[in-house]
């Protein structure tokens, strides 16, 4: 496949993938505590790339792993904690529509702080976008009014820390394979994330709490598949495409949340459906070529 292929079958495979992971927090939320599930995801998607791309990291020079540190400990390390805490208190459909802010966040940090260029017609899409996933919010409050909604701004602090890890890849490490890079990343947040693990007591209880048993096999495709594969692939996207379309992902990823949320019972209304089109319109904005 050709750059422009990959990066439509990148992002269709992260939409899928990603918008599945809500579902799966859910699910494993009953069995772990938030520390657990956010520990326990980090260090089985840690093991899991030291298998894949140990050799991997002898390509990141000293210079380079200033840059790693912070984009792993923005996006691998702080956000698998902040989700866990989010979907204690909102649905699953509800905390990846708030999470479609990354996209906007990726541009205003790039301008700010990388010196990024963007089209108006990809700054457009963006809002577009937002006014979908805002459109998405509203109506989901509506219908679901019992919601702590504070406890989104745990989902704006990982969307924030995503904006700079895309910045920092594309910016900062394009020379670096998108395994190097991944596996650099979660080197930065295995051994803290081990730490919090043994401190939470989970060694202590999981012998005899069959609900923590149960809710290893969630996590266990969650961490493999929807952090540790999908975050490499999400490296590779970024290498073939530009920082917004990489983020743009965010906003497909609601529509497959809402979906697995209707399933196990979450409220959806025609509201959401607009809000949802909007959303595509706008993904297909930013990504619109120039004639």
């Amino acid at each position: 496949m050709n750059d422009f292929q990959k990066k439509w079958f990148y992002l269709i495979l992260l939409a899928l993938v990603w918008g599945s992971s809500f579902i799966l927090i859910k699910k494993a939320l009953i069995g772990l505590s938030p520390i657990q599930l956010g520990g326990l995801r980090i260090v089985i998607a840690s093991l899991t790339l030291f298998i894949l791309g140990f050799k991997s990291l002898s390509t990141i020079s000293p210079r380079d792993w200033k840059w790693v540190v912070i984009g792993g400990l923005t996006s691998s390390f702080f956000p698998p904690f902040l989700f866990a805490l989010a979907q204690t208190e909102l649905d699953s459909g509800v905390t990846a529509i708030f999470n479609s802010t990354v996209p906007l966040l990726t541009g205003l940090v790039g301008i700010a702080m990388f010196g990024a260029m963007f089209a108006k017609e990809q700054l457009l899409g963006v809002f577009i976008g937002l006014f979908g996933t805002v459109a998405l919010i509203v109506s989901g409050m509506e219908l679901v009014p019992d919601q702590n909604y504070w406890y989104a701004g745990f989902i704006l602090l990982s969307a924030l820390g995503y904006a700079f890890n895309i910045n920092i890849i594309k910016s900062k490490l394009p020379h670096l394979s998108a395994l190097a890079v991944t596996t650099g990343s979660f080197a930065v947040a295995f051994v803290p994330a081990l730490v919090l693990v043994i401190y939470s007591g989970f060694f202590n209880e999981i012998a005899h709490d069959v609900p923590m048993q149960d809710a290893l096999w969630y996590l266990a495709a969650l961490a493999i598949l929807g952090t540790a594969l999908a975050n490499m692939y999400f490296n590779k996207l970024i290498h073939v495409s530009s920082p917004v379309f990489a983020a743009s992902v965010t906003y497909l990823i609601p529509l497959v949340a809402i979906l697995w949320g209707v399933w196990d019972g979450e409220a959806i209304n025609v509201y959401q459906l607009l809000g949802g089109l909007i959303i595509l319109f706008g993904v297909w904005l930013v990504n619109k070529k120039k004639r």
